[in-house]
């Protein structure tokens, strides 16, 4: 397919008919699937793992001075493995917030994380990438740059994540600079920080400083708001590397905001059963959660969850499945009880590309995600065959139908006098049709939700415009959303300064690969 030469035109946020928000603020009832009983004895599953089982804090000696300043000695082989009263570690988990503001450059896209709110943000941490054109292909900074932008541009997209993909053309040791920069400059939504090894998390704390001024951090942290969140994976099962324990030392001394998920695939990193690996995930990020609050006493804190089932044949990951949906649900229960947001997964598949298997199993993921009440969902668009690759017609297709997320959620089903339209019966007589009815008039443009991917008309409308399937359809839309791409503006001192950081880390930093 021939690509069109690009134009640089004003950005635009018209890529879906539900307007843009920079989050959603949710009217749905929450689907709450256990009972009382049930949620009991998960809790005291969760309470046996904690006072009994222990959680690792491993290769991290200031991790375990930490634990030890609060009268926690590490025990097991390794001397490092973290037993406490489980009480004593929900009252910790309780001085976390219940929600917070995470600022955005541009004001209008703050988003709030946390009580009955929902943010989407995209795939995080592929190193491959495919579209129509180039095929499957190690991704480059080219590749994420464009990804960014589209994200940017998606109005349903309310976060800018990370990692979209990993640009593999630039050393390891350097491209979080890249990244973060680029989410700094190329977009004003709100995005997150580095977190692979301590350096990288504080020069990540270092350009926000640079950017939102340290004393305004400060400030902020104080009103109970963030400039910036990170994510980290626990190393299931029951472990917290240094990666993990370093991260939440860095962001949450700052009062910044840490999102830590157990990646747990049961049958492998935690049991085959959907109930041990659920408690499991609980008491591992309950753990970190009070680790955080060790750190700092009211640093923000946001409990993931990544549980997926598992082909116990090939070992390898399955989505959609019954199992994951559940876990969803139960997770969402039990962080409400807890009182801490929540981070689910979300259009997630194993396919490889853009077909049935992949709509099915997005669309369960997701839909769960959502009904469960996920405060910050991670992989909300964009993921193709397991997290390694990212689509970018699967990321338009995702963030396509995150619209109709966006106002059955939002919106509800609405019962004011507009909606009963008593007024259009006074103009349409028996037998007769509302189309023309004033009341058709007056809300014809937002009735209903209108995927702009998806094809409606006749097949003859459809053959005589190409006959395109919905990959090509998505292929033309991202193209044509770049061609429209203008970077927001941003304070040119700042940006200079930002560069200039980059700069000097980069001559610091030596070329590592791995």
């Amino acid at each position: 397919m021939a690509r069109r030469s690009r134009t640089t035109r004003r950005s635009t946020q018209t890529d879906s008919s539900v307007p843009a928000s920079p989050y959603i603020r949710r009217n749905l009832p929450y689907f709450d699937l256990l009972s009382e009983e049930q949620l009991e004895k998960i809790e005291a599953q969760v309470d046996w793992i904690l006072e009994n089982v222990g959680i690792a804090f491993r290769d991290d000696p200031k991790a375990l001075e930490i634990w030890r300043e609060a009268g926690i000695a590490a025990t097991g082989p390794h001397n490092d493995l973290i037993r406490a009263d489980a009480k004593w570690i929900r009252e910790l988990c309780a001085k976390a917030p219940k929600q917070f503001m995470q600022l955005a450059r541009n004001p209008d896209r703050s988003v709030v994380i946390g009580g009955t709110n929902q943010v989407f943000a995209p795939i995080y941490g592929a190193p491959f990438v495919r579209d129509l054109e180039g095929g499957r292909r190690y991704a480059t900074y080219d590749d994420f740059e464009k990804l960014l932008k589209l994200t940017y541009l998606h109005p349903n997209l309310h976060h800018g994540g990370l990692v979209i993909a990993e640009p593999t053309d630039i050393p390891v040791s350097k491209r979080h600079l890249d990244m973060v920069f680029a989410h700094m400059t190329l977009s004003d939504k709100p995005h997150l920080g580095a977190i692979t090894e301590k350096e990288r998390a504080q020069d990540t704390v270092d350009m926000v400083e640079i950017l939102f001024g340290s004393d305004r951090m400060e400030a902020e942290a104080q009103a109970g708001n963030v400039c910036i969140m990170a994510n980290v994976n626990t190393n299931s099962p029951l472990l917290v590397d240094k990666v993990a324990s370093e991260a939440i030392q860095v962001y949450s001394s700052r009062s910044q905001a840490m999102v830590v998920t157990p990646f747990i695939l049961t049958g492998a990193m935690g049991p085959v059963s959907t109930a041990a690996s659920v408690a499991q995930a609980m008491a591992e990020a309950m753990m970190c959660c009070a680790f955080a609050q060790l750190v700092r006493p009211g640093a923000p804190f946001v409990m993931g969850n990544f549980l997926s089932s598992m082909s116990l044949k090939s070992g390898a990951p399955t989505f959609g499945m019954p199992e994951p949906v559940l876990s969803n649900y139960a997770i969402g229960q039990l962080a409400r009880r807890l009182g801490i947001p929540l981070r689910c997964g979300g259009s997630l598949t194993a396919s490889k590309i853009e077909d049935a298997q992949a709509a099915y199993e997005s669309a369960d993921s997701m839909h769960s995600t959502v009904l469960a009440g996920s405060n910050f969902t991670l992989h909300a668009a964009g993921w193709l065959e397991g997290g390694l690759a990212t689509g970018f017609e699967k990321l338009i297709m995702d963030a396509d139908r995150l619209g109709s997320h966006q106002k059955l959620v939002g919106l509800g089903l609405e019962v004011d006098d507009n909606a009963f339209a008593r007024d259009a019966y006074d103009e349409v007589e028996a037998g007769g049709h509302f189309l023309g009815s004033g009341h058709t008039m007056r809300n014809y443009q937002t009735a209903f939700y209108e995927p702009k991917l998806s094809d409606s008309e006749n097949v003859e409308s459809w053959e005589e415009a190409g006959s395109k399937d919905m990959r090509v359809r998505a292929f033309e839309r991202w193209n044509n959303m770049l061609d429209q791409y203008e970077a927001p503006p941003i304070d040119i001192a700042k940006k200079e300064e930002l560069a200039a950081y980059v700069a000097r880390r980069k001559e610091e930093l030596p070329d590592a690969w791995y």
